[in-house]
């Protein structure tokens, strides 16, 4: 619909939903506005009362979440996406996780390598014993333990403070 706020009559604004009045007036603004700001604006050309306010706004949140055309900002402000290139949007949303993911995955690393130093095994001894181990099914826990014991030392392991039965 290419029809201007200023020129629909009050039945057309009536007939209009909530979400397709919002793309309207956000059209109108061409600029982002306050998820607040919105809805007072659409309340104000519906003539909603104080109460179907406090009863439509939480609907009118959840239709824009939905709705495929609304890109929400940060901050509580919303625009259309067709505003912004796709690249654009994927890197506001997922710049900050990546950045997590990142520093996550070098604590890991750097917390296996000082296990590793720890217990003096080297990265290719472990995936030995993991491709020794990956196609036993019902090996002996025993055998598991010798193994474990030759690549390490049994001197290595009763450092670690092993109690084998809190695992049994």
């Amino acid at each position: 619909m290419n029809v201007s706020l200023k020129e629909m009559t009050q039945e057309q604004i009536d007939d209009l939903s909530m979400i397709e009045l919002g793309s309207i007036i956000l059209k109108e603004e061409n600029k982002a506005i306050s998820f607040q700001d919105l809805f007072s604006k659409i309340a104000d050309l519906k003539n909603f009362s104080e109460e179907k306010k406090e009863n439509l706004i939480a609907q009118f949140y959840t239709d824009m979440n939905v709705d495929g055309r609304y890109l929400t900002l940060g901050s509580g402000m919303w625009g259309l996406k067709s505003w912004y290139p796709v690249e654009q949007a994927e890197e506001e949303i997922t710049d900050e996780p990546k950045k997590r993911k990142k520093k996550k995955k070098a604590a890991v690393v750097e917390e296996t390598e000082d296990i590793n130093e720890d217990l003096d095994v080297t990265d290719e001894e472990i995936d030995d014993m993991l491709d020794d181990f990956e196609d036993v099914e019902d090996t002996d826990l025993e055998e598991i333990e010798d193994e474990v014991d030759d690549v390490i030392g049994k001197d290595d392991l009763d450092e670690l403070d092993y109690d084998e039965e809190d695992d049994r």
